[in-house]
C-alpha cells in the first residue's frame, strides 16, 4: 500500500480537525482559525490546501462515507450469507466498539443541517445518501432473494431503515442521555427481522 503525500496527510488532518471542532461547537464556529488551532496549523495553512471552510466540509462529507462504508465492509469481511452481511451492516453503522466514532455521529448530524442550508453541501450528502440507500437495498434484496420472498417493496423497507438510522444519529448527538443505550442497533434489526416476515413469498 502507497504512504500518503504529504499534502493527502495534511489535508486528512485539516478533515478530522472540522470534524472535532463541528461535533464540539457546530459549524458556525468552526472557523478557520479554530480549525487551524485544532489542527495545531497556521491558519495560512488551512487556506494553503482548501480554498475555503465550505471546501473542507465538502471533504468531511466525502470522509465520513468512505468511513461508514470502510467500517462495514470490515465487519462483513468474515460474512457467509446474506443475513449476516445484513447484520454486519447494522452493527457497522450503529453499535459502538471498534471503529465508532461518537464524534462523527454528531459531524454527521451537523452536515444534514448544512445540506439544508448550502446547495453544494446538499449535492455531496444526497449523493452519500443516495449510494447507502443503494446498499441497504442490495443488502435487503439479498436476504430476501435467500428467502424466497418477493423484493418488490424493497425500496421502501430500506427508505425506512436509513430513515430510522438517520433519526437515532439525530437523537443520539442531541440527546443521548435521555434514549435507552443500545436501543439502535436492536430496534434497527427488529425492525429488518419484522419487515422480512411480513413479506410475501415468491
Amino acid at each position: 500500500m502507497s504512504r500518503k503525500s504529504n499534502t493527502e496527510q495534511r489535508r486528512q488532518e485539516i478533515v478530522f480537525a472540522l470534524l472535532s471542532v463541528m461535533a464540539e461547537q457546530g459549524y458556525e464556529k468552526a472557523t478557520i482559525l479554530a480549525i487551524a488551532k485544532k489542527a495545531e496549523l497556521a491558519p495560512g495553512l488551512i487556506h494553503y490546501h482548501f480554498k475555503s471552510k465550505g471546501e473542507i466540509l465538502i471533504a468531511l462529507v466525502k470522509f465520513l462515507a468512505s468511513l461508514s462504508r470502510a467500517r462495514y465492509e470490515a465487519l462483513s469481511a468474515s460474512a457467509n450469507t446474506s443475513q449476516e452481511k445484513l447484520t454486519a451492516y447494522v452493527q457497522a453503522r450503529l453499535s459502538k466498539g471498534e471503529g465508532a466514532m461518537p464524534e462523527a455521529v454528531s459531524a454527521w448530524v451537523v452536515i444534514g443541517a448544512e445540506a439544508v442550508r448550502q446547495s453544494e453541501v446538499r449535492a455531496v450528502f444526497q449523493e452519500a445518501i443516495a449510494a447507502e440507500l443503494a446498499l441497504i437495498q442490495a443488502l435487503l434484496t439479498a436476504c430476501l432473494q435467500d428467502q424466497h420472498k418477493r423484493t418488490d417493496g424493497v425500496a421502501g423497507l430500506a427508505a425506512g431503515l436509513l430513515a430510522f438510522m438517520e433519526g437515532a444519529f439525530q437523537l443520539a448527538s442531541a440527546a443521548g442521555d435521555v434514549m435507552p443505550q443500545g436501543y439502535a442497533a436492536a430496534t434497527a434489526r427488529a425492525f429488518i427481522e419484522n419487515s422480512l416476515a411480513a413479506q410475501a413469498s415468491v
